[in-house]
């Protein structure tokens, strides 16, 4: 076998090597601490100046990190961060954790997964292990990647190994933090595979390798387009309940006892963060490129975009018929004041990427609704056309208001109290499940 392989495996088995993490985000940085807590020393490179003098401060901005965490390992001396993307030279391994959005709905945009790896070329340290995190359409790794490093006259297995490892982070999910998530790694060659699920198994306890790259970006996919479709698919039998009389929550609990080929989803306002809206739309993408035309991505796509207008919608024909003056022929929407519980994407996470709520802030600011928003995760909004701060809640603010939209349903809420409260509540996520009092819409 390749010396120079040999003397890389030697390396990490011996945990006689440096890394470092591109991307200092809700991947990146966790990434960083769990290497850092098992004695492997992290150069953190971010073009963010702000996250880097949160971390000279020893202040952590993602949730799922305790600045205790942080300052543990940067006063341990394992962990240091910058902008310099010189410091890749001190390293032998390298992950490639930067964001990949949408340039459009259907338009992938890997500029900074291209800038990043422009980047680590300049710098290479001579052999080096290169693992991409960032979720991207397959072929990304074997078809972009690797040429860039090909035309700078590094040769694959000898100057460098390639590898895509999908990030599975679940914000906010205390139950499986990301040591205790698989990692699946697929290489451009075996011996990069091989090199990936050792450098792996110092943080995670199963690794799971598969025989291409490509198969590795897809399994992404599926995860997260699977979750879409089903998301999907149960948003429009809501409607569809709503529409039938049938309370769709209950409909889902009963469907739940089924201890065998059924997994429950729920309906609500709409998905958002960084995977579910964005990751199958990759997917669909690449397949179009291929002459194929994946129809149950687009639908339950569009189908969960719609949420946030159908939701407005109902809260206003109630609102009409519940506030309506016989001479008026109802309440126009300019007359109604308008609470929105709830503006993160997620439960408990402090985290505004798509969410849904923010959309249905925006309708209903349109429609000329008079709108406020409580969260006790997000003291103010200024996004878009929102310029918002989030009210105090209280008896006499909340009686100020014709309905409380449950958007987002953050543990440290009081909902009893807003129950107890309010003039009208539409629930988006089943807070008040088995109450009944006719102030309560379910979604």
């Amino acid at each position: 076998m390749d010396t120079n392989f040999n003397n890389f495996l030697r390396k990490i088995n011996n945990r006689d090597f440096k890394i470092a993490v591109v991307g200092l985000g809700y991947v990146g940085l966790p990434l960083v601490i769990e290497f850092a807590k098992n004695g492997i020393g992290v150069q953190g490179i971010d073009i963010d100046i702000d996250r880097i003098e949160h971390i000279k401060r020893k202040k952590s901005y993602i949730t799922d990190i305790r600045d205790k965490e942080l300052r543990q390992v940067l006063d341990a001396g394992k962990f240091s961060a910058s902008c310099d993307f010189k410091r890749i030279n001190e390293v032998d391994v390298i992950f490639i954790c930067v964001p990949t959005p949408l340039k459009r709905k259907y338009l992938p945009n890997i500029s900074y997964i291209l800038k990043a790896v422009n980047s680590i070329v300049k710098n290479i340290r001579r052999p080096s292990l290169i693992i991409l995190e960032s979720t991207t359409y397959p072929g990304t790794t074997e078809e972009v990647i690797l040429p860039i490093f090909e035309k700078n006259g590094l040769k694959h297995n000898r100057d460098f190994y390639l590898c895509f490892s999908p990030e599975r982070i679940d914000p906010g999910n205390k139950a499986y933090p990301v040591n205790k998530i698989p990692k699946i790694v697929g290489g451009i060659s075996p011996e990069a595979t091989r090199l990936a699920v050792k450098v792996y198994k110092i943080i995670v306890d199963k690794v799971v390798p598969v025989s291409t790259a490509r198969t590795a970006e897809a399994a992404k996919l599926l995860e997260n387009t699977f979750r879409l479709i089903n998301i999907g698919l149960i948003d429009e039998l809501s409607m569809m309940a709503h529409k039938m009389n049938i309370n769709i929550w209950e409909v889902i609990d009963a469907a739940k006892t089924k201890p065998f080929g059924f997994m429950p989803f729920y309906p609500g306002p709409g998905v958002g963060g960084h995977c579910i809206p964005k990751d199958p739309l990759y997917l669909y993408w690449k397949a179009k490129h291929h002459g194929f035309k994946p129809r149950f991505i687009k639908l339950a796509s569009d189908i969960i975009a719609h949420m946030p207008e159908y939701i407005s919608k109902r809260v206003l024909n109630l609102l009409s018929r519940k506030l309506s003056e016989p001479k008026r022929g109802g309440m126009p929407p300019g007359a109604a004041r308008i609470l929105v519980s709830g503006v993160t994407y997620k439960k408990d996470v402090k985290d505004l990427r798509k969410s849904p709520a923010l959309d249905i802030i925006e309708i209903l600011q349109k429609k000329n609704a008079d709108v406020s928003y409580y969260d006790p995760l997000i003291p103010y909004l200024k996004i878009n056309t929102i310029n918002l701060k989030s009210i105090v809640l209280t008896k006499k603010t909340l009686k100020e208001f014709d309905c409380v939209i449950i958007a987002t349903d953050h543990s440290l809420v009081d909902y009893n109290f807003i129950l107890k409260n309010s003039k009208f509540i539409f629930d988006t996520r089943n807070v008040y499940k088995g109450k009944k009092d006719e102030r309560i819409v379910l979604l």
